[in-house]
């Protein structure tokens, strides 16, 4: 009986002291006190404190969350990592602490996560570019952070500035992203700051939570002072500079004695520009800008440019202001047209655009808008030399080639439009892609006849004229050599006035290769010399240099 005592007696004492035992416990540090972790849509680390007497494991439902130990059987800090969220709405999930089985005590707590807002930011939202840069520089790009698809808006009046962006892919959802917006710039002409404000306007209609736009400055342009020497003087090194011309002329010195350079001695522009010749530059631009200033000026000279064949540039708006101009050359530039303001250098006597890659003859250069014009120089503007068309033609090869398109009867011809323009005393059109025949022009209205008073009148005219089409009578310098003609050549040029001055065995009748169709050029009735003709012309003197 006493022995039942004592076991009663030790098993109240088990199970009392059994009642007392401390359960262990799970206590989290959290950034709240309300035991939810919150956090941004940015995602990151959250540490938290986990105090256990025994082994523990960490679960969670949610594939955007790690736990980082997982499990453990001590006391230790624990780490909760949060992905960025792809979504613009919140979410949430649980996180749950569980003690051994034997215990199967559990802590959980949430993890609460923010959405993305819409926003279109930058970095810096002010740019400033000088108001010059050479060629290849005049540009920049801004990395603009963003969930949202957007346009980029610039206003009508800043046409000085363009842009283009980048495709985005918003292959991350709502997470944000850089979009790359690369802008291009012109050179600032005047004298005042250009700014401008750019939108970047979303596509979708979204509140934005932040919404950034862009402001350009430029600086201002060193101010000519026109109409003056001294204006002149800095427009010719400015367009030196903007061309990169190997040449440079010393400052040091009066302009009149630069290179290249003449002045007018006396009169309202004395001592302002007169002529001036730009040689061997690398550009791929119109010519500047500062062109317009040489207001003075009669005769400019651009020859040289690097690479030209490459080129497809036009004479650009600003030599178009020089209505003044009596003598121009744009040679080997690279042109392949002219400005539609071309048309207003109405006072224009001689124009040389040899050695360019004009596919054909700019329709705005006619009689009718150069009046006073008696020379054009159009030779040598071959991009590729070819000398079998037939063969080997090549697309946009210059050469003219477009002035003598495929007529139905499948015939082409030289250019008569060309052949109308009487004023011209020299025609230079050497060395390029004109094909088919020389039209014998009998039977067009457009080109009236020699007449028997007109021959008559004149001693060393012979009657062989009387009829034949009035073509080209003041053209003292006539070259269409190198091309690619063929047929017959027609009597208005056998017996021409002024044949014999032309050089026709060398600048006239010699011609090379095939054209398109793969007619061999060359005429079939070429002369062997010119006794024919001094047999009509009695009064002529031979001239053996002929």
């Amino acid at each position: 009986m006493k022995i039942n005592k004592i076991f009663v007696l030790l098993s109240a004492l088990a199970i009392a002291a059994t009642s007392c035992k401390i359960a262990p416990e799970v206590e989290f540090d959290v950034e709240v006190e309300s035991g939810t972790i919150s956090i941004g849509p940015n995602g990151g680390v959250r540490t938290i404190s986990v105090k256990s007497p025994s082994n523990w494991t960490a679960t969670t439902q949610a594939p955007w969350i790690t736990i980082s130990p997982a499990n453990g059987n001590a006391s230790t800090e624990c780490n909760i990592i949060i992905d960025s969220t792809l979504y613009d709405s919140s979410r949430d999930a649980w996180v749950t602490f569980k003690l051994s089985d034997e215990i199967n005590e559990l802590k959980e707590f949430k993890v609460v996560q923010e959405g993305y807002q819409y926003a279109i930011t930058l970095k810096e939202d002010i740019v400033e570019i000088p108001e010059y840069a050479d060629y290849g520089k005049r540009s920049f790009d801004v990395a603009v952070n963003t969930n949202i698809d957007f346009d980029v808006v610039i206003p009508d009046n800043a046409s000085w500035i363009a842009s283009k962006k980048e495709n985005p892919d918003f292959d991350r959802g709502c997470r944000p992203r850089n979009v790359l917006v690369h802008f291009d710039w012109k050179v600032n002409t005047r004298p005042n700051k250009n700014e401008v404000e750019i939108v970047f306007k979303p596509k979708a209609d979204k509140q934005l939570a932040q919404h950034d736009n862009l402001k350009v400055v430029q600086g201002a342009a060193k101010e000519i002072e026109a109409g003056t020497a001294k204006g002149d003087s800095l427009a010719l090194l400015a367009i030196a500079r903007a061309m990169n011309m190997w040449r440079e002329w010393d400052t040091a010195d009066k302009m009149e004695h630069w290179d290249g350079i003449t002045v007018w001695k006396e009169g309202k522009n004395k001592g302002r520009v007169k002529s001036a010749q730009f040689f061997l530059f690398a550009t791929k631009e119109a010519l500047p800008y500062e062109v317009s200033y040489l207001t003075a000026a009669e005769e400019l000279y651009f020859y040289g440019n690097t690479n030209s064949f490459l080129m497809s540039l036009s004479c650009g708006p600003d030599i178009c202001k020089l209505t003044q101009l009596r003598k121009l050359t744009i040679g080997a530039y690279g042109l392949t047209k002219l400005d539609d303001n071309f048309k207003n250098l109405v006072n224009l006597e001689y124009l040389d655009l040899n050695g360019n890659s004009f596919e054909e003859i700019p329709s705005i250069l006619s009689e009718k808008n150069f009046p006073k014009l008696t020379a054009l120089i159009m030779n040598a503007n071959q991009r590729n030399v070819i000398g079998d068309l037939f063969n080997s033609y090549k697309p946009e090869s210059g050469g003219l080639f477009n002035e003598c398109p495929l007529r139905p009867d499948g015939t082409r011809e030289f250019p008569r439009r060309l052949l109308k323009w009487s004023n011209l005393d020299t025609l230079r059109l050497s060395v390029n892609y004109l094909q088919g025949v020389i039209p014998d022009l009998m039977d067009d209205p457009d080109f009236p006849k020699w007449t028997a008073a007109e021959v008559n009148a004149c001693d060393t005219l012979p009657a062989r004229l009387i009829g034949l089409p009035k073509v080209l009578p003041n053209t003292d310098f006539f070259a269409i050599n190198l091309n690619r003609l063929h047929g017959e050549i027609p009597e208005w040029l056998l017996y021409h006035p002024k044949l014999d001055l032309w050089y026709p065995f060398q600048l006239v009748f010699s011609q090379e290769g095939k054209d398109l169709e793969g007619n061999v050029a060359g005429f079939s009735n070429e002369p062997a010399n010119l006794n024919y003709y001094y047999k009509e012309y009695k009064n002529k003197k031979y001239n053996p240099n002929n």
